[in-house]
């Protein structure tokens, strides 16, 4: 798929021609690989690709690594797509991606579900966000970082451990070009708590079905958060996976798709509602 000149890897399952789907976006570190094992979990057209930057994505310099640019890039594969209503499923950055596509096209949006993600209310970054925000040492760490400090760094919260394959996929991904594109974004975003407070306004207004599901042990965005994103969407299910951490689909896959499945079957309408 190519929009707006940035071409980039589709995954896909079921339908091709629905005009109702899953849309899984990634996070950072991430691409569309990420979610393979949960495209064929909707039961119903599925679909997920790598943001400008980030996987198999071109990564030109001239993209602005915004969230604003990235909900506008969403948009556009949606219509590239043919899709005209998204259940998204979200995680990590993802979250303020897909959920400023969807305060900007509230009548597109069927459900959400956030994994480790959402409105990001009264947060404050991160010791690695302030790291990479941070210029010269975001680079150093950049310039410096391996394969075996990679997979050293995420292990870190994640109790559960991770799949060996799984991380050596998120570090082949990792190149220059990605490296380049995490400072600029992190650079680029500097209230997420603001932010989240602006979206809040809009979303509010919009009565979808919502899943979150956490893991307690995120080293990066608190659990506390996970009962937060009832201020929004307040008929939210929210689940917190006990020994789960940042990923909770690579660390328990099996839970995650019960969860998801089960919630994209009730939050579906049924086909005579829909004609």
């Amino acid at each position: 798929m190519i929009i707006n000149g940035v071409r980039t890897v589709v995954r896909s399952a079921g339908p091709a021609d629905e005009r109702e789907a899953v849309v899984f976006v990634h996070g950072n570190p991430g691409s569309s690989a990420d979610w393979e094992p949960l495209l064929s979990v909707a039961g119903m057209r599925a679909v997920a690709w790598d943001a400008p930057g980030f996987g198999q994505a071109d990564k030109p310099d001239d993209f602005p690594q915004t969230v604003d640019a990235h909900a506008a890039f969403i948009g556009a594969a949606l219509n590239a797509l043919g899709i005209e209503r998204a259940h998204l499923v979200l995680h990590d950055f993802g979250g303020p991606w897909g959920l400023a596509w969807a305060a900007s096209a509230p009548e597109r949006l069927a459900s959400v579900t956030l994994m480790n993600t959402g409105l990001l209310l009264g947060y404050r970054w991160h010791w690695l966000a302030r790291l990479w925000r941070t210029r010269g040492a975001g680079e150093l760490f950049m310039a410096t970082t391996t394969r075996p400090g990679f997979r050293m760094l995420v292990r870190r919260g994640n109790p559960r451990g991770l799949p060996a394959d799984f991380v050596d996929a998120m570090y082949d991904d990792f190149d220059a070009g990605t490296r380049r594109a995490v400072l600029r974004l992190y650079r680029s975003y500097d209230d997420p708590a603001g932010d989240a407070e602006r979206l809040a306004v809009a979303l509010r207004e919009v009565d979808v079905p919502a899943l979150v599901l956490w893991g307690r042990h995120d080293p990066y965005l608190s659990h506390t958060l996970a009962l937060r994103q009832r201020e929004v969407f307040p008929t939210a299910r929210c689940v917190v996976l006990p020994e789960s951490g940042h990923w909770p689909y690579a660390d328990d896959p099996g839970r995650v798709a019960h969860e998801l499945r089960a919630f994209l079957r009730s939050a579906r309408p049924a086909p005579f509602a829909r004609a």
